[in-house]
């Protein structure tokens, strides 16, 4: 390897990232939390007449309602959207300085791949090992034109995913068990107190999801890399205040289409009413996936673009910017989430399970990513990287990374 090719595979400096993005990707990594807890909470595992069993089950109604219209895979989509983005900062970096960013990123993306077979043993709704395998797609996409990869982007996360999930939909219906027979099974293994019983019940949770629904969430990241590769060639989060008003066009279409999508998702009924031509054969099925795929993703982009334009208010910024640490190390944090969850809500741990619905949740979330933040923020006043960061880091380089930060400052 040249002198140029070995400078070029080098981690981003501290001095090159941008504090935008770790804020936004900070702030996505909350909604993740939050939007994961009804399955760490083993909520998502009962059946409706159980949930209705609760002691709160008149605000889990409202709850669930206010979650699905404003989080349910909004915050993925900023989060998955910002690893594209990620791609191209990679690929610019590593063009600058004359180095193979092609081979290094493949390399990111086998460790990532790894790091989430190992997590996906723990929590079947690991994104680590779908964001490996779409990062590795990504690479075929790298010298599309910015159209093809707008167009191609919303094509593969809607139409794509739609396509699958209908497949994914049918060989579950004529497979042996029901998906609430599936997620009967996961509830009793995840109670006990055993860690080997809830391996096997996660495992078995894999076995049903695997490889259609894998293959859904995979075209359903794809997609939004490629949104974000676009972003990062266009260097719309580079330099946003040189783009305000390509941000605002961003914002004016994607969240009242965005807003529309999501009501008819919930007011599915009364278009079927009013539009029986959609019943016939599986046109209001697809219909309506297509439309459950659009109103996350447009909302997600509309979020995420309004955390844009008011981080540049200086305001905004000052409240904002608190995201960034633990933005900076979302690696670990997101680990360090499954691993404080299962602890509190699985039947090895604390046991507490669905119990307090989604009140628990809130509680949890609230708690839970308040100290994430103090800690990421303590942690980076003292060190380059977060742990996972850190090895990840290196195993990709193929050596040691400096842990120790030269000063101590505020990140």
């Amino acid at each position: 390897m040249t002198d140029t090719a070995a400078s070029a595979i080098t981690p981003i400096p501290v001095a090159e990232r941008y504090d935008l993005v770790d804020a936004l990707r900070g702030f996505a990594l909350c909604g993740v939390l939050l939007a994961n807890l009804s399955a760490f909470s083993l909520y998502e595992y009962l059946a409706q007449p159980a949930q209705a069993a609760l002691p709160t089950a008149d605000f889990d109604r409202i709850a669930k309602h206010a979650l699905q219209w404003m989080l349910t895979h909004k915050a993925v989509t900023v989060f998955s959207i910002l690893f594209g983005f990620g791609f191209a900062m990679q690929l610019e970096r590593a063009e600058a300085r004359g180095g193979d960013g092609l081979r290094v990123f493949a390399r990111r993306m086998g460790v990532l791949l790894a790091i989430g077979a190992l997590h996906s043993a723990f929590w079947w709704g690991d994104i680590l090992l779908v964001y490996a395998l779409a990062g590795f797609a990504l690479i075929l996409c790298r010298k599309w034109p910015s159209h093809w990869l707008i167009w191609g982007g919303f094509a593969i996360a809607l139409a794509g995913t739609t396509a699958v999930r209908a497949w994914f939909a049918s060989v579950s219906r004529a497979g042996p068990l029901s998906r609430q027979e599936v997620m009967t099974q996961a509830f009793d293994a995840l109670s006990e107190p055993s860690l080997s019983s809830a391996l096997a019940g996660n495992a078995g949770l894999l076995q049903w999801w695997y490889p259609l629904g894998g293959l859904m969430l995979v075209l359903f990241s794809l997609g939004r890399f490629m949104l974000g590769y676009w972003a990062g060639r266009t260097r719309l989060l580079q330099a946003p205040a040189e783009h305000l008003p390509l941000l605002k066009r961003i914002l004016a279409w994607t969240l009242p289409l965005g807003l529309l999508a999501t009501a008819l998702q919930f007011w599915a009924e009364p278009v079927r009413a009013a539009l029986p031509w959609l019943s016939k054969g599986l046109g209001m099925h697809a219909w309506m996936a297509l439309v459950a795929f659009a109103g996350p993703l447009l909302l997600g982009i509309a979020v995420g673009t309004l955390f844009v334009l008011l981080y540049l208010r200086a305001g905004w910024r000052r409240w904002l910017r608190h995201f960034a640490p633990a933005g900076r190390m979302a690696l670990t944090n997101y680990l360090m989430q499954t691993a404080v969850c299962s602890a509190i809500f699985y039947g090895y741990g604390l046991g507490i399970g669905p119990g307090y619905g989604t009140v628990a949740w809130f509680v949890v979330w609230a708690l839970l990513f308040s100290a994430q933040m103090a800690v990421s923020r303590w942690w980076l006043m003292r060190f380059r990287f977060g742990p996972m960061e850190w090895l990840w880091r290196s195993l990709t380089y193929g050596r040691l990374q400096p842990m120790r930060s030269a000063v101590l400052a505020s990140p």
